[in-house]
């Protein structure tokens, strides 16, 4: 399965956020930002980081996606 943070992208449309933004007020490093960019698996220190910024829980930023159909 894949993780996939389109729910993080959309939520930061809502809150009227940038990437950037996100950047500066979670203090991630530029390779955990890019690993979220290009959907791949963060620490769960991260996505803690990620919900404690926006107020919100792990389900409102990352979903998993199967790979292949089953």
């Amino acid at each position: 399965m894949k993780a996939s943070y389109k729910k993080l992208w959309k939520l930061l449309i809502d809150k009227e956020m940038s990437k950037g933004d996100l950047h500066e007020a979670t203090g991630l490093s530029s390779s955990t930002m890019t690993k979220l960019r290009k959907s791949e698996d963060v620490s769960m220190e991260a996505l803690r980081k990620i919900c404690r910024t926006l107020d919100c829980n792990i389900g409102d930023i990352v979903e998993f996606e199967r790979d292949t159909p089953v």
